[in-house]
């Protein structure tokens, strides 16, 4: 009796640990690949699994986006330079069968297949456009890979070209001339600046010039109106001054002797001065008259026979009448 309480306490062990060595559990990120005899038998979800122990092998598939990084490697540009290139891969898998069963190391093949496609990509390029055309080539290294991944059930999110070094020599010499582009640039802008100030300052002494010779005309036109007014103005004085006299010569009504006396005098003035010549009206006839007439006035009664001649009024004349 006591051996078969022992048997069935032994094989209640052995089915406690044939349970157990079954047990097997499925993260959630992961999928399960369960092998029947080894062939692929079915894919389960994340959770608690119960497999056969001895005939049945359960196989973790890591579904998560993983980084491959590429090691750095050399390789040649189009123009012949020698540049140190190393890259970073991003991939997660899509089909763990494929991922499992049709690439032993897909890591390593990844990495030699990269390498490979950027030897390819950057030597078709030189070396200022390889070191500012990353983009361009990541887009184009992430397409190859992901065509070349398909098959083994994965799927490349993205390429990054963590470094593009150019050798020592290659690095001063574009550092040089980095610094001669700049200083070019500097001395192209300092020279548009003076230009700039130039091109200010004579516009300013233009508009300046043009500004003074428009307050030169303005002037000039004030001080023309002002003679003009005061010609003018002098000019209807002389003509009201000319009125007056004319005016009080006809009401003093002269008679000839006093014209005549008053010009004389004025012959006086006008030889009275420091001329050569002196110009006489072409009228002597009526001058030599007047002096005869202003003789008879101071000689005595009775030398000539005839008396001191009646005094003669100057009267206007008067015009005919109209018709």
């Amino acid at each position: 009796m006591e051996a078969v309480i022992i048997l069935f306490i032994v094989i209640a062990i052995l089915l406690i640990v044939f349970v157990g060595a079954g047990l097997r559990i499925v993260r959630p990120f992961e999928k399960g690949l369960i092998e029947f005899l080894g062939r692929y038998q079915r894919t389960v979800d994340p959770g608690l699994r119960w497999i056969m122990p001895f005939v049945k092998r359960l196989l973790k598939v890591d579904m998560r986006e993983q980084v491959i990084d590429v090691p750095p490697q050399e390789v040649i540009t189009k123009d012949n330079v020698v540049v140190t290139v190393d890259a970073v891969i991003y991939f997660e898998a899509t089909d763990p069968v494929k991922l499992k069963y049709n690439i032993s190391n897909f890591v390593l093949a990844v990495t030699k297949l990269a390498q490979t496609n950027l030897r390819n990509v950057v030597g078709d390029l030189q070396l200022d456009e390889a070191l500012t055309s990353r983009e361009l080539i990541n887009a184009k290294l992430r397409e190859i890979l992901d065509d070349a991944t398909d098959k083994w059930g994965t799927r490349v999110v993205r390429v990054e070209i963590q470094r593009i070094e150019p050798p020592p020599d290659v690095t001063d010499a574009m550092h040089r001339q980095m610094k001669a582009e700049r200083d070019r640039r500097a001395v192209v802008t300092e020279a548009e600046g003076q230009k700039r100030s130039a091109i200010l300052r004579a516009e300013g002494v233009k508009e300046a010039q043009i500004l003074e010779a428009e307050g030169q005309a303005e002037a000039i036109k004030r001080v023309a109106d002002a003679d003009k007014y005061q010609k003018l103005t002098v000019a209807e004085g002389e003509g009201q001054a000319i009125e007056r006299v004319f005016g009080a010569i006809h009401t003093g009504d002269p008679t000839p002797d006093l014209i005549a006396i008053r010009y004389l005098e004025a012959l006086q003035g006008i030889a009275d001065g420091q001329a050569s010549k002196v110009f006489l009206p072409l009228e002597m006839s009526g001058i030599m008259s007047s002096i005869g007439a202003i003789g008879e006035l101071f000689a005595p009664e009775g030398a000539t026979g005839v008396g001191r001649p009646e005094r003669t009024a100057f009267r206007r004349p008067v015009p005919p009448p109209e018709e």
